[in-house]
This record gives structure tokens, sequence and C-alpha cells, in this order.
């Protein structure tokens, strides 16, 4: 194994534990990238001789390629493993067949074969190059002949690095192993060529950036930023894919803010630099666009109690993307009044039209925009409940109306608090602390979250002798109502409403 000569110039101080090789400018050495990489081509040796014998002996050149190679720098462990090979699909196919356990070809139409081998899960690809025509969505793909025109053909740098297998011998033609020990993103040839033959390749810098804690070079930020229209020839579907891989990434801020700066957010995410409002000469209301950003991170730092509350892991997109999405009805609702306050009166509603709007142009699923739209418009009912003066009858309704999002609507209105009053932060605090204990307390004693009417529709009919219809309808909603406000009643005294209201119509 050999690492290239560019590496020498490294940083040659230590690494502390508290320094993850993926926090944020904190650089690597060249001692600690070698060790990184020698250990994890050891855990996957077996994988790696295997497959290099397996293609060597049929006459073909393979390599591990891109995230498997970057990863294993930095110290991280996969069993997901990239390969590139000079055998074209059909070869490949034939080849995994006679390895592995499992075998899908879906992407054979871009020289992709894959199969799963115990627990490691393979994908070979025939060296390639691909571009995008000047108003294409569809890239065109051409097989390449050597491992080094493939790698140029790469995104990143930190990307276009291969070993070669049998052999385990390094390839770095552009300096990836350098770039990655300093943590910045550059383009193995001109960025300006890279964005054009894939502009996703500008979400991407944006994506890992987030993702890996990496600065991006300033000419590729200068590309990113006069070649930022040309991502409107891509896809929904890939930029929505980007987006997510973004928001749950480790450092999401990092990865927004480069896509604002650039221009590319006005593009894909409009709402976003939007929350950038003129702020008047007063400053009577705080940066939206700072601090959604801070809402983000706190949203982020909660995700531990989904877990424990609600068994949803982290990274959590709906969570996140509501929070970043809970204030883009602002620049709609935004009014001075005379006194010389600033109002955003009803911007949860305009927020969640405009958010469902947004997701729905992104071709998110339906429960997904069912999901943050409803978060965003229900983040500001908490506000209402004061010092908890809210009956019990309001304290069902607001579980009610948040249903299955309880525990994120829980998160994102803790974190929604961004003041720097430490009194009043800790006054908001207890307030909902209050408010979850009554939650608790009436679930326990009543099972908020399956709340029916104490009659189902059956017995309706049976009370009131009317058939199915649009009468059974209103008459169950009445009970819900009825429900909502008293809690559980008796059969009996539920079936005497029932009868006093049907009387009354």
């Amino acid at each position: 194994m050999r690492v290239g000569d560019p590496a020498r110039t490294l940083d040659s101080s230590p690494v502390t534990d508290a320094d993850s090789p993926t926090a944020p400018g904190t650089p690597l050495r060249l001692v600690d990238v070698q060790a990184a990489v020698s250990a994890e081509l050891d855990r996957i040796g077996p994988v790696l001789d295997e497959l290099g014998a397996l293609f060597a002996d049929a006459g073909h050149e393979l390599a591990l390629v891109g995230g498997p190679v970057r990863d294993a720098m930095l110290g991280r462990r996969s069993n997901d493993l990239d390969f590139t090979t000079s055998a074209r699909p059909e070869q490949t196919d034939k080849l995994l067949r006679a390895w592995g356990d499992a075998w899908w070809d879906m992407g054979r139409d871009f020289g992709t074969i894959g199969c799963r081998k115990g627990d490691w899960v393979v994908e070979v690809t025939t060296y390639r190059s691909e571009a995008y025509e000047r108003d294409s969505r569809k890239p065109e793909v051409q097989y390449g002949d050597s491992l080094a025109g493939d790698l140029g053909r790469r995104d990143f740098t930190v990307n276009a690095m291969a070993v070669r297998v049998p052999g385990n011998e390094i390839e770095d033609p552009y300096g990836g192993v350098m770039d990655l020990a300093h943590k910045v993103l550059r383009t193995p040839g001109t960025p300006e060529q890279s964005f054009s033959d894939d502009p996703l390749r500008m979400m991407r810098a944006a994506r890992f950036a987030a993702q890996l804690g990496f600065t991006v070079a300033p000419e590729v930020v200068a590309a990113m930023t006069e070649m930022a229209e040309r991502i409107e020839i891509i896809s929904a579907e890939r930029v929505r894919d980007e987006l997510v891989k973004l928001v749950c990434a480790p450092y999401p801020r990092l990865g927004l803010t480069l896509l604002v700066e650039t221009g590319l957010a006005d593009r894909v995410l409009p709402e976003l630099p939007a929350l950038k409002l003129e702020r008047d000469e007063h400053h009577r209301h705080k940066d939206v666009y700072e601090h959604t950003l801070t809402v983000l991170e706190q949203a982020i730092d909660l995700e531990p109690r989904l877990a424990e509350r609600a068994g949803i892991e982290a990274p959590d997109f709906v969570s996140r993307f509501a929070a970043l999405m809970h204030d883009v009805g602002k620049p709609r609702t935004r009014r001075f009044v005379d006194d010389g306050t600033v109002t955003f009166h009803h911007h949860d509603v305009v927020g969640a039209k405009l958010t469902r709007k947004r997701m729905k142009a992104l071709k998110f699923s339906n429960d997904e925009v069912d999901a943050v739209g409803s978060l965003v418009e229900l983040h500001l009912r908490f506000h209402g409940y004061g010092s908890g003066e809210w009956t019990d009858s309001a304290v069902r309704r607001y579980v009610r109306d948040a249903g299955d999002q309880l525990e994120r609507l829980h998160v994102l209105t803790r974190a929604d608090c961004t003041t720097r009053n430490k009194r009043k932060a800790d006054r908001l605090r207890r307030t909902y602390d209050d408010l979850e204990a009554r939650i608790d307390r009436l679930s326990a004693e009543e099972e908020l979250k399956a709340i029916r009417p104490d009659l189902d529709g059956n017995q309706i009919m049976e009370i009131l002798g009317i058939p199915p219809g649009r009468e059974v309808g209103e008459a169950y909603k009445f009970l819900l109502e009825l429900r909502l406000d008293n809690g559980p009643m008796s059969e009996e005294d539920a079936t005497a409403a029932l009868e006093e209201w049907w009387a009354s119509r």
C-alpha cells in the first residue's frame, strides 16, 4: 500500500481524542490517514482478496473506489463497498453470480451490478464517463477503458481515490489524500467542467460539506455561484434525495449556508433564502434566517427524545425539515404596525401551505408532506397555553390535532425557543414541561392517542334509528367533540346526550 507524495505537506500536529476525524476545521496527519486506511483494509481484506482474485483470473481490473476509500481514510467503517472494473456489465454479472449470495442489476443501464455476500453489500461499476447535454435531464453514459479515466470523471478529489485489488495499492492521481487531510472539497478537473458534466454535483458539494464538515474550495464556490441555474435541468427526485441527505447530515448548517450563498437555494428551496428579511432600522424582530438555522440545530440536539418516547431513530428528516421550514410563512405575512412593532400574523398557516407546495414540487411522499406540513401549521399552538390556562379539553384537542406527530411537535416547539434571555427561556421550558406532564397524565387516564366517541357508528344508528349516511357522520362528530370537552362518558350519559342533540336539530 502506498499513499502519494503530495501528502508530505500535511499538518503534523497531533489529533486528540476530542478531535473527531470528521470534526470541522481539524486537519488530519498523514500518519493518521495511513493508520485508518490500513485498519479498514485489514477488516475488509477477505472481500478484497476474493473479489480481486476472481476478477484478475478472468482478465479484468478491479479497484475499491470512491466513498469507501474516503471513509476508510477517515476511520469510518461500512459494509457497503463500491468497486470499479474494466469488465463490462454482463461479465461482472457472471462473476458476481458465481461469488455472491444474492444479485441485482437495477443499475445495469449505468454499468452497475450489485450483490450481497454474507453481511457485505457490493456494487461493481464498469469504468465510465457520463455527461449531461445542455438541456437534458438524463446523463449520457459511456464506458471507459482505464481506472485513471474513471477517477477523472468523479465529482471531488476525495472521491477520486482507489485501491487496486489484489495488491491494495492506492491510486490518488488528483491529490485527494491531501484534500481529505485538510478537509477541503475540490474537483479533479475544473469545477466548471465538472458541474457542466453533471450539475447535481453542486448539490453534492453542499451535501458533503454537511456530512463531512469540510470546507469548499473558493474556485468551486465561484463555479457553483456562476452556474447555479444549471441545477434546473436536474430532476426534482434527484435534487430531493441530495437535500434529504444534506438535512440529515451531522452539520446541515454548513451545507444549507452554501446553498444560500451560491444561489442554488433560490432554485431548489427558495423559501430558505427568503427568510433573510431586511431588518427594520430598530431591529424589532430577530434575524429569521439565523433563528431558523439555530432551531434546526436545537431540534437535532433533541432527537434522542424521539428515540426514547416514540422509537424514531436519528437522524429524523421529518423533524429536521419541519424545523427548517417552520417560519417560511413570515416573509409573506410581515406587517409594520403604526406603533412601530412588527407582526407575522398567521405565518403558521401560510408557512404550512408553502411547505406542502414545495415538498410536492420536490416529489416527496404524501405521508412526508402531511407530517411536515402539520408540524409547521401547529408550531405556534403552544403559545396559547399561557402559564397553564388551557382546560383539559384544550389539551385533548392539542393531542388530537398533533396525532402521530405529537412527539415531533414537542421537539419542534422546544427547539423554537432561541431567546438569549435565560429567565424567559427557563419559563418557556418549565411551561412546556407542565403541558407535557398534563398530556402524560391525561393519556394514562384516557388513552388520548386513541380518542374515540363513547358510542360507535353502529350504536348511533341503532339509537337514532337511522341508516348509514351523512347524519351518522354528523352524530359521530358531535360525540367526538363531547368526548374532547368532557372526557370519557358512560354509555348511558352518551346516549342521553346524543338523543338530546338529535331532538334539538
